[in-house]
């Protein structure tokens, strides 16, 4: 198993050997409670058939007394095996989601695309499902291998024979499950992976702007759109299914045969042959349950295939001018070079081109036709984690995680104390904002903060993109959205922290009153 699942579980091994010890337990009991009853049911009836004196001599007190415990020690085995078996998964995916967010950020920092991210969510998301299944069926095996084995020992008393023709039909079950699993779902699982993602992706993109879309009446092009994608989808879960199905089906049909074989072949009284009986019959159920597993295997491998590759790119070298980048570096802006402290204006009409060559001066992007140099060196070469450390971007799109004031701010830097938040939103004009919350700084905002207005989104991550402490600020429309008034206290506030503070700036703003914060220009066409 891949090191970005084994590792995880590794660290959860206590409450997985717990669930092992529990669905063994679980095993135990479900094949001798099945067992000693069809013993008890037919000692009984044979009691019954010899006549009051046998009726009086038979014991049942005893057996009816095991079935009860054996009732009781089952259910809460199983209890125990669901709960610690969940519980070990659903810890063990999450340090797995934690790991492939790095991966994928890392990847970003190297400049590696991650393609649309509805397909990215809609894969990892089926994907890690896929490795929880997994995760969970470790625990279900070793129920199935202890019910075996337990029948193949209540079998005995049925005679050698009886007892190999159980042993044989368990190994044909199997054989037949790998055998099947391989050839007839890899497949159909492959396909309905791949319908499912551009499912999943076309709605998550198309769900962003579903104002828009009603607006404009653009709703029955999408549905339809929409319609085509969920066919495929349908198509390829019907071949999955059947598939499957004809791997049930064995599955049932060779447990009958094994049972047909094991009556003809035991020797041994009627109560002795209900107890093989039933307690192979209780044991085959859990047994044919581990074709699940092997269908899952093609598809599981699969995802841990894609989930290993996701993120892959070469370590992090340091650049070869990441060291003459100084702790307050010389920007250079279309011929036009500025020592840390200045305040630039960029100016040009919309769609010269001011966003994109702030971006990828940022090392978010590397398509600005401008000449740009941070230190005499081409941003485009350093890359963004040599430039991180010396800019820092608020851009025009706002962008929020899904979690409180507190959680957005954090983001800028570790070790940000309440304080130094609460004067970041002071200097964003937001602090009326937060204090209008019902829980402040700890209040939940949603997804992209959805609590929030525009510009309320706007001056919170002006605030974060403060709280960096980077040696330049680059704002991109910082004021779009705002009041005149508000926007006159911003211009103000902002004026005294750059003053306090000795940080650079470089603005992007059709604003007049934020753009008289700057003292240099540099046009762009």
């Amino acid at each position: 198993m891949s090191a970005l699942i084994a590792t995880p579980l590794l660290r959860q091994r206590g409450p997985l050997r717990a669930a092992m010890a529990c669905a063994v337990m679980a095993a135990l009991c479900a094949v001798g409670l099945l067992g000693v009853a069809g013993w008890f049911l037919a000692g009984a009836a044979l009691a019954g058939l010899g006549g009051p004196l046998a009726v009086t001599g038979f014991n049942y007190l005893l057996p009816s007394a095991a079935l009860r415990a054996a009732a009781i020690v089952r259910t809460a085995s199983r209890y125990g095996e669901r709960m610690l078996g969940h519980r070990a998964a659903l810890f063990a995916l999450a340090e797995v989601r934690a790991t492939l967010f790095a991966r994928v950020a890392q990847a970003a920092l190297a400049g590696r695309d991650a393609g649309r991210s509805g397909a990215m969510a809609a894969r990892f998301g089926r994907d890690v499902d896929l490795l929880e299944d997994a995760a969970i069926r470790r625990v279900a095996r070793v129920g199935a291998w202890s019910a075996a084995a337990v029948a193949l020992g209540l079998a005995l008393p049925l005679g050698w024979a009886a007892v190999l023709a159980l042993a044989l039909g368990m190994a044909a079950m199997r054989l037949a499950a790998r055998t099947m699993a391989r050839r007839l779902l890899p497949g159909a699982q492959q396909d309905l992976a791949a319908a499912h993602a551009a499912l999943a992706a076309d709605y998550a993109e198309m769900a962003g702007p579903a104002a828009d879309i009603a607006v404009y009446g653009l709703a029955p092009a999408l549905a339809q759109a929409l319609a085509e994608r969920a066919e495929a989808q349908s198509r390829a879960q019907a071949a999955l299914a059947r598939a499957e199905a004809w791997l049930t089906a064995t599955q049932t049909l060779l447990a009958g045969l094994t049972l047909a074989v094991l009556v003809t072949l035991a020797q041994a009284p009627a109560p002795l042959l209900a107890l093989g009986l039933l307690a192979a019959l209780a044991a085959l159920e859990p047994w044919s349950g581990l074709a699940a597993h092997d269908a899952r295997g093609p598809e599981m491998r699969l995802a841990l295939a894609r989930l290993d590759q996701a993120g892959e790119a070469p370590p992090l070298a340091p650049s070869p001018a990441l060291a003459s980048l100084s702790g307050r570096p010389v920007l250079t802006i279309a011929g036009q070079s500025f020592a840390h402290g200045a305040r630039v204006l960029i100016t040009g009409p919309s769609g010269a081109g001011k966003t994109r060559l702030l971006e990828t001066l940022a090392g978010l992007r590397q398509d600005a036709p401008q000449m740009l140099a941070v230190n005499g060196h081409d941003p485009r070469a350093l890359g963004l984690a040599a430039l991180r450390p010396h800019l820092a971007l608020m851009p025009q799109s706002a962008p929020l995680i899904a979690g409180t004031v507190a959680d957005n701010l954090a983001l800028a830097r570790p070790g940000l104390t309440r304080a130094a938040m609460e004067r970041a939103l002071y200097v964003a004009c937001a602090e009326d904002v937060v204090a209008a919350l019902p829980q402040g700084l700890d209040q939940w905002l949603g997804g992209d903060g959805a609590r929030l207005s525009g510009g309320q989104r706007r001056r919170l991550v002006l605030a974060r993109a403060l709280l960096a402490g980077r040696p330049w600020l680059l704002l991109d429309e910082p004021s779009e959205g705002l009041d005149l008034a508000t926007e006159a206290r911003l211009r103000e506030r902002l004026d005294a922290w750059l003053d306090q503070t000795g940080t650079g700036l470089l603005l992007v703003s059709h604003r007049p009153a934020l753009a008289a914060l700057a003292q240099q220009v540099v046009p762009i066409a």
